[in-house]
């Protein structure tokens, strides 16, 4: 059965036929986006490819993707109301009880899992871990937007529940942000609409605060829009390892760059470099969102639907259309009801 099938068949008005289509589309372009960025910053693939325009055949998911689907299954399983103890049990028994996570995850993934381990429970977990200001619970937001139903705060408090896990401050407001400006999206809104959803949940007093309005005033000021494209890298880079306040303005950058395009955003962002596929994925999550699936080429929606697996394993056996489809039943469930 087509994805446009299932959605006909799973949702009654025009309106949440829709919605369930910009949901799919997100999980999706999240995982086109993780596949096509974690590609494009590979030396040897811009030395045979150079600048990337398509999703090629030997891209895969990288933790990205996966830990989202960690974050899909924990709000759907969830019986009650969404916590961090369901969130950290989930965490236990899909990926500690398999043998924890293998390679190309980021560090307080690691730092996390090995808390839950030892019996560290949330908010712990997240705060005595280390470089807990990074990008990985934003990376796995997007699920939170599309349960939050078109309601800003709910969809950043189930991000913020999931963060707490395995980040702190900076890298738990990241997560909010994307949420936020999630939801958004998929309501339809304009660019500098989802931007402002984000950036309304990020203190004004924090690292990522202070370069979020770093960026936009750069933006603002720089007309040539390749001048914009380097001084995001320049203006933005710390030391060793990309961190939330690096990594997530930039997404918000070259999402503004993009002016919602899927395409260009897909040109733009997967050839960044740097954390190319957190900031692909979330590029194009949010174009996507905001256009549904007539947006991305049905080849690479049935190329990264199944996960490689190659962080957790229990992901390979799960589908991004799949989950996009429940997220969007349980939002319209929850909406229904309220």
């Amino acid at each position: 059965m087509s994805t446009k099938d299932m959605i006909e068949q799973s949702f009654n008005s025009p309106g949440d036929r829709q919605f369930a289509d910009r949901a799919v589309a997100a999980m999706v372009a999240l995982g086109i986006g993780d596949a096509a960025g974690d590609l494009g910053r590979d030396d040897a693939v811009r030395q045979k490819y150079g600048i990337l325009t398509r999703l090629l055949p030997e891209g895969k998911s990288t933790d990205d993707t996966e830990f989202t689907v960690l974050s899909a299954r924990s709000l759907l399983d969830c019986p009650g109301d969404y916590n961090a103890d369901f969130v950290a049990k989930t965490w236990r028994d899909l990926v500690l009880s398999d043998g924890g996570a293998r390679e190309r995850g980021g560090m307080p993934l690691y730092g996390a899992l090995s808390n839950l381990s030892r019996g560290v429970n949330p908010p712990l977990s997240g705060q005595d871990n280390v470089f807990n200001v990074d990008d990985g619970a934003a990376m796995r937001s997007v699920p939170f937007g599309i349960v939050g139903f078109g309601d800003t705060k709910k969809a950043a408090d189930l991000a913020a529940v999931d963060a707490s896990v395995s980040h702190d401050r900076d890298g738990i407001w990241a997560a909010q942000a994307v949420a936020a400006s999630t939801t958004v999206a998929l309501k339809g809104g304009s660019v500098d609409e989802v931007i402002d959803a984000g950036r309304a949940c990020i203190p004004d007093d924090s690292w990522l605060g202070r370069k979020m309005d770093q960026t936009f005033a750069m933006l603002e000021e720089t007309k040539d829009p390749d001048d914009a494209y380097e001084a995001l890298h320049t203006l933005l880079w710390t030391p060793k390892h990309s961190s939330a306040p690096e990594a997530i303005p930039q997404v918000y950058g070259l999402y503004k760059l993009s002016g919602g395009d899927f395409r260009k955003g897909f040109i733009l962002s997967a050839n960044f470099g740097r954390d190319a596929d957190t900031i692909c994925a979330l590029v194009l999550a949010f174009c996507a969102a905001g256009a549904g699936l007539s947006v991305i080429p049905e080849g690479w929606i049935e190329q990264v639907r199944h996960p490689a697996g190659v962080c957790l394993r229990f992901a390979a056996k799960e589908d991004m259309v799949d989950l996009g489809l429940k997220l969007a039943e349980m939002a319209v469930k929850k909406g229904a009801l309220e």
